[in-house]
């Protein structure tokens, strides 16, 4: 509970700086380098359209794509 409390505190108030956009399976989007947030992103527009709340295609291929170890 208390992690949980956290997370959506540190998402509310993080001043969010965003990584260049990548694409996963067609999906477009662009996660925040300090808390993690993930927005989706459009590219025509070239802008964030809504958070997601999954990663586009799944935790352990989503920590590959970004460089990170299981």
């Amino acid at each position: 509970m208390a992690d949980t409390l956290l997370n959506v505190l540190l998402a509310k108030l993080c001043p969010h700086r965003f990584s260049w956009p990548h694409s996963l399976h067609g999906q477009d989007y662009q996660v925040c380098l300090i808390c993690g947030t993930t927005y989706e992103y459009d590219v025509r527009t070239m802008r964030r359209v809504r958070r997601l709340t999954l990663p586009p295609a799944g935790g352990a291929e989503f920590n590959r794509h970004l460089g990170h170890r299981d």
